[in-house]
């Protein structure tokens, strides 16, 4: 969930030119450090504003009434143009106070930070806008911060609006905002800025399913050529997103490179502390069994009876649903299905189902393909098929006005809480070269209430799961 948000911007000189086989540097940080005064009570601060002035006068050595934090100790990192960088830590690492030196919302106590590109940053909620303007001013407001013009502004307002999708209350004062609106309107601003640099905090859910599904397409197309740089607690979704990873402890740089190897020391370290050391359970599955027979969970009746099943509750079709192609077919329906061919409005993980998508030509086609992908709410594909392979030798060609039904049947996995989206398309051709005619993002939604998952983004039904006290 995005729970803060903030637009800022720096303006830098360049850093030294990297060498031939490297990107740009777009962040630079040497040696940063960011102290506080930490005052026990009220009453030293002003011990502190006052005393040692006297003190220093009567020639005495000046006394501290406070103690030193530092939430950054000696800080040094390199992010180069392109790169996608994620920073995991427990609170009070000192993460957040790294982003906002970098948007330079915060000043460091020595050290230096360079920013190379006009930088937009999602940090604390609704700080950058003014709650006695409306959208609309607060929107001129911001982007005019970020270095765009008037004209500029005036130009990019109506895709802003668009992507908001906030409706009437454009010209509402944000007072009046739920905090959902305040962070459409400060994403759809972020979006449409032309920015180098983008920095978020915690803020990979935004908002509905919908719009957060909208907000990951944005990101993951700025990723292709800018620089991202995000805090978060969701390790599954540094390890997708990001092509390297820091690990702050206690305001220092504890680890940096792959954002796997990054991610499972920090976790490891999280588990062992919190746990006291590597725990020495030894888990055996078995896999004897015959393929051809039906199987279940044997844990089903106990998991069906607790607070792990694994509702789905499903969404229907949005046929306005953001789309593209050549136009040559349109997908008209989108639903899931029992075994009974009738449409599900809810499913339990486990369960097979049928995923039915319905077309109709507007033109010949001479090898029509239909297929399917679904996201979790980071935009990763966990899973997908399409018609192709099944019929290769023998298209199902179709004349225009004619209609197309594809059907997937598959046991739907467990999948973690959370919302996910189901992206659907046809096309004509082979699963190498084809032309796209109807691509669908997020045609059918659906949300997982809770889960029986313990780790991973899907879960499989277990066909056995034992645990054994080996004698020694």
């Amino acid at each position: 969930m995005l729970s803060s948000i903030e637009v800022s911007t720096t303006a830098t000189t360049t850093p030294d030119s990297p060498s031939k086989n490297a990107n740009p540097i777009a962040v630079r940080v040497r040696n940063l450090f960011k102290g506080y005064q930490i005052y026990a009570n009220p009453r030293d601060r002003l011990k502190q504003f006052v005393l040692p002035r006297f003190q220093r006068l009567i020639a005495s050595e000046p006394k501290k009434y406070f103690r030193d934090f530092y939430a950054l100790k000696d800080v040094s990192l390199d992010i180069r143009k392109g790169e996608t960088v994620g920073i995991v830590g427990r609170n009070g690492s000192g993460k957040s106070t790294l982003l906002q030196l970098i948007c330079g919302t915060l000043r460091p106590s020595s050290g230096s930070v360079e920013v190379v590109g006009r930088v937009a940053a999602l940090l604390e909620l609704g700080s950058g806008f003014n709650p006695e303007f409306t959208g609309r001013e607060n929107v001129f407001l911001n982007a005019g911060v970020l270095g765009l013009t008037g004209v500029q502004i005036e130009t990019k307002f109506p895709e802003i609006e668009a992507f908001a999708e906030i409706g009437n209350f454009i010209d509402q004062p944000v007072k009046t905002y739920s905090s959902g609106m305040v962070v459409r309107l400060a994403f759809a601003v972020i979006a449409h800025v032309d920015a180098d640099v983008l920095i978020i905090d915690e803020a990979l859910a935004v908002g509905d399913a919908f719009f957060s599904q909208k907000c990951m397409r944005f990101l993951r197309n700025f990723m292709k050529t800018g620089t991202v740089l995000f805090v978060s607690h969701d390790t599954g979704a540094i390890k997708a997103l990001c092509n390297r990873a820091i690990w702050l402890e206690k305001g220092e740089v504890l680890q940096e490179g792959n954002p796997k190897d990054v991610c499972d020391l920090y976790l490891q370290a999280f588990y062992e502390e919190q746990q006291g050391g590597h725990t020495a359970t030894k888990l055996k599955q078995l896999r004897n069994h015959d393929a051809n027979r039906p199987w279940k969970d044997q844990r089903l009746e106990f998991i069906n009876s607790t607070n792990l099943r694994n509702d789905l509750r499903i969404f229907t079709f949005d046929p306005e649903a953001a789309s593209f192609g050549k136009g040559g077919a349109r997908i008209t329906l989108v639903e899931l299905q029992d075994s009974a061919l009738s449409p599900l409005a809810w499913v339990v993980g486990g369960e097979q189902v049928t995923l039915r998508i319905h077309a109709v030509a507007t033109e010949a086609l001479a090898s029509p393909i239909i297929g399917f992908f679904i996201k979790d709410r980071t935009g990763q594909t966990l899973f997908g098929d399409n018609t192709f392979l099944a019929y290769r030798e023998r298209p199902a060609a179709c004349f225009a006005g004619d209609e197309i039904q594809a059907e997937f049947t598959f046991l739907m996995p467990i999948l973690p809480s959370g919302s996910y989206s189901i992206n659907v398309a046809i096309a004509d051709g082979t699963q190498d070269q084809h032309v796209q005619h109807h691509w669908i993002h997020d045609a059918l939604f659906f949300e997982s209430e809770s889960s029986s998952i313990a780790t991973g983004l899907v879960g499989i039904p277990m066909l056995d799961i034992r645990l054994e006290r080996c004698a020694p």
